[in-house]
C-alpha cells in the first residue's frame, strides 16, 4: 500500500477520536480524487474493528463492507460472477444500499464493530442517498460509516450534517514525484514536470497521466494554448496523440490534463483578457467532458473539439490584451 505523506493530519484526528469516550458513527473523508482516501479508509477501518484477543484476517475483512460501482447490468453482473472483466455502472445504486442494510441486521462476524465504506459517496443515486440517510439517522449498535467523497457539496445536506468531516490536503509537486519514483514510474524532463504540475496536488491524477503516457499530449496542449493553431496542424497532432480508438479512461485523463493546464495558465497569466477566456475555456471543457459519454462522440472529432477550445484561449487568438 502507498505511504501517503499527506495523511499525518487525518491519522492524528482519527486516532484522537478513537481514543475518546464516544466515537462518531459517521465520517466524511473529503478531498480531491487521488489523495489516498480509499487507502486511508481501509486502514482506519481495520484499526477500528480490531479487538484484543480476536485474530484479524490479513485479506478481506468480514466486518468491513465496501460499496463502490457495481456491474452496469445483468449481463455484466454474470461476467463478474464468473470472474471475468466487466463494465461498471457510473453510480452507486439503491439496491446496493439495500443489500448492505440487510447485512446490518445481523451481528458483526468477529468482534463488536463493523465499518461500511462507500466510495465515492458523491456518486450515489438520489434513491441510494435517501436510503443511506435512514441508516445514518439510526445506526445499528457498533456500526460506523466512512463516506469517501471528492465533491462533498454533491451529498445531501442531511447526510453531511450527520457526519464528521476529515479533510485530506493536496500533495506538493515534490511529494508526487517521490510517490511516482517509489511506484517505479519512470520518465522525466518537461513532459513529466508538466504532468505533475497539471495534476494539481493529486497523485492519482499524476499516476493516470504517467500510465497513459500523456507527456506528448501535454506538450501538444501547451503548444495550442501558447501558439494557437492557424494551420489546423496542432489539432490534428492532438487527435493523433489521443488516438482514434481511445477508451473512456484515456479520454477522462486527457480531459483532466487539459482542464488542469488551462486552470494553471489562468492563475499565472498577466493578461486579464486571456484570463477571462481561459476561465470560459475551462468551463467549456468541463461541459464537453460531461457530454462525451452521453452524446457518444467520435473520438477523432472529440479530440478536434478539445483542440479548438484550447486554441481559442491562445494569445494569438485574442485581438488585444489589457495588461494589469
Amino acid at each position: 500500500m502507498t505511504t501517503w505523506p499527506n495523511h499525518t493530519g487525518p491519522w492524528n484526528e482519527w486516532r484522537s477520536a478513537m481514543a475518546g469516550t464516544r466515537m462518531h458513527h459517521g465520517w466524511l473523508l473529503a478531498g480531491k480524487s487521488g489523495l489516498g482516501k480509499h487507502d486511508f479508509a481501509i486502514a482506519a477501518a481495520r484499526e477500528l474493528v480490531a479487538e484484543d484477543g480476536i485474530p484479524q484476517p490479513a485479506g478481506d475483512h468480514p466486518d468491513i463492507i465496501v460499496l463502490t460501482y457495481g456491474p452496469k447490468n445483468d449481463k455484466e453482473a454474470r461476467a463478474a460472477a464468473d470472474g471475468k472483466d466487466f463494465e461498471r455502472a457510473r453510480s452507486i445504486r439503491v439496491d446496493q444500499i439495500r443489500v448492505m442494510q440487510r447485512r446490518l441486521n445481523t451481528r458483526p462476524t468477529l468482534g463488536s464493530r463493523r465499518v461500511v465504506i462507500i466510495d465515492p459517496a458523491d456518486d450515489m443515486e438520489v434513491a441510494a442517498a435517501n436510503a443511506l440517510l435512514k441508516s445514518l439517522e439510526e445506526p445499528p449498535q457498533g456500526t460506523f460509516f466512512m463516506l469517501v467523497t471528492h465533491r462533498p457539496a454533491r451529498l445531501l445536506p442531511t447526510i453531511r450534517s450527520r457526519c464528521r468531516i476529515l479533510r485530506f490536503p493536496l500533495l506538493k509537486d515534490a511529494q508526487i514525484e517521490e510517490l511516482l519514483d517509489a511506484a517505479g514510474i519512470g520518465g522525466g524532463g518537461d513532459a513529466r514536470f508538466a504532468a505533475i504540475r497539471a495534476a494539481e496536488g493529486s497523485y492519482g491524477v499524476a499516476l493516470r497521466f504517467a500510465e497513459q503516457d500523456l507527456g506528448p499530449v501535454a506538450n501538444a496542449i501547451k503548444s495550442l494554448l501558447t501558439n494557437g493553431d492557424p494551420q489546423m496542424t496542432g489539432r490534428a497532432d492532438l487527435s493523433r496523440l489521443i488516438g482514434g480508438r481511445a477508451d473512456r479512461a484515456r479520454l477522462d485523463a486527457v480531459f483532466e490534463l487539459a482542464q488542469a493546464m488551462v486552470a494553471d495558465l489562468a492563475r499565472t497569466t498577466e493578461y486579464a483578457g486571456q484570463r477571462a477566456t481561459l476561465v470560459d475555456t475551462h468551463s467549456d471543457l468541463v461541459t464537453l467532458a460531461a457530454q462525451a459519454p452521453t452524446y457518444n462522440f467520435d473520438t477523432a472529432l472529440l479530440a478536434v473539439e478539445i483542440g479548438s477550445l484550447l486554441t481559442r484561449a491562445a494569445p494569438a487568438s485574442e485581438h488585444a490584451h489589457v495588461r494589469h
